[in-house]
């Protein structure tokens, strides 16, 4: 039998949820751009439930097994004798999440002959060698638009809880005290701030707009420039490269896929080109900013704050520096799996295998790679490339668990 593995989060540390503190999510059918949200011929979980971790499946077993194939769930991922590593060699498909990633390495790929479909369960293929799934023909997919809204306001409460001092403020409460000049003395209003994204795609148009009424002055730069109604719309800064636009901006955000051409974007002559005191979010992926100099920028007073849920590796780990650098807002990767996003991108991954399996056409907006080259939205917002490189210290995590 042919075999499927998917690679989820684990549980919570209670257990799997019995009840949710909502009883049902908002209905939509239209991402902002017209996109209809994922439309599968059927689904096998409630939305709202918790469906990214281990115990739910994705919701997705019932469905696999019917069309025959063995199913194998793991939070197991990193190292030479994970579970993943075991179930490799015959797996015909692999599915993760961008939250809790399957790194497939061009080592991984040479020991799946029988690999040909790989989904990630959102937004953001990079965990994948995407060179080495051209090279071996794999086709790579991923859930476009399904949780673009979700990470686009988790970068704008970053945003005011960095400027605003919010986490801090929140300890002093937590500690008994009421100390009120601790709290204010890193505190600023964002209006007037310039505020500027590195990139302007689905995420970052949608910051920008759920920024334009805090009345801030907007700046991006994309290598793609919107329409020039969106740029009046909402009286946009466009610029031609990312150094001019960061030197004018007190918070600059990221929101560009991770590919060769901006591993290590923001590194420390990068910082060095910002307003000292600005501050950084970034929910884009780890392997943008250099690491250590993120530190020593916070350090140094060159940034003021660096807030974000992405790490590399993930899970990053326990003696990784972002966990005890100063002025930080940093989270696990969630911005992109609230029990929102989960069933969307759940519904968007059994659209997906439908398609597969029934052999109709992959929307274009979910492929990456396919037929051994980059498509879809994956020629668009990406490079060929390998991005996998120091995955391996992952492992570390787990081994000090």
């Amino acid at each position: 039998m042919a075999k499927v593995v998917l690679v989820l989060y684990d549980d919570p540390v209670d257990g799997y949820p019995k009840t949710y503190p909502r009883d049902d999510l908002p209905k939509i059918l239209k991402y902002p751009d017209g996109q209809t949200v994922p439309n599968p011929k059927a689904i096998d979980f409630t939305p709202g439930a918790l469906l990214g971790s281990v115990s739910g499946e994705l919701g997705l077993r019932e469905y696999l097994e019917s069309q025959g194939y063995t199913v194998v769930v793991t939070s197991d991922k990193d190292g030479p004798n994970s579970r993943l590593e075991q179930e490799l060699h015959d797996a015909e498909i692999v599915i993760s999440q961008p939250f809790w990633p399957a790194y497939l390495t061009e080592e991984r790929i040479a020991k799946a002959p029988k690999l040909k479909l790989a989904v990630t369960a959102g937004i953001g293929s990079d965990h994948v060698d995407l060179q080495a799934a051209i090279d071996r023909k794999i086709t790579v997919t991923e859930v476009t638009f399904c949780n673009s809204i979700s990470v686009a306001e988790h970068v704008v409460m970053m945003i005011l809880g960095l400027v605003r001092n919010y986490i801090p403020s929140y300890n002093w409460v937590i500690k008994g005290g009421w100390n009120i000049a601790d709290c204010v003395s890193r505190s600023y209003d964002v209006e007037g701030m310039h505020i500027g994204t590195v990139a302007a795609g689905r995420i970052g148009l949608a910051v920008l707009r759920r920024l334009k009424p805090f009345d801030v002055q907007l700046h991006y730069f994309d290598r793609h420039r919107l329409p020039e109604a969106v740029e009046k719309e909402l009286d946009l800064h466009w610029h031609a490269n990312v150094e001019d636009m960061v030197s004018v901006c007190d918070v600059v955000t990221i929101n560009c896929p991770l590919h060769p051409e901006t591993e290590h974007m923001f590194d420390a002559k990068m910082l060095s080109k910002m307003k000292r005191g600005a501050y950084l979010v970034n929910t884009a992926r780890g392997k943008i900013c250099d690491r250590d100099a993120i530190v020593c920028a916070l350090e140094s007073g060159q940034l003021a704050g660096y807030a974000g849920d992405v790490w590399f590796p993930q899970p990053a780990p326990k003696d990784h520096p972002w966990r005890a650098m100063p002025h930080h807002g940093m989270t696990p990767h969630i911005s992109g799996t609230s029990l929102s996003a989960q069933a969307r991108y759940a519904a968007g991954v059994r659209e997906i295998l439908e398609c597969w399996f029934e052999g109709r056409p992959i929307r274009d907006e979910y492929l990456i790679v396919d037929g051994g080259k980059l498509a879809g939205v994956g020629a668009h917002s990406y490079s060929a490339g390998d991005a996998t490189k120091g995955s391996e210290e992952a492992a570390r995590f787990q081994r000090a668990s």
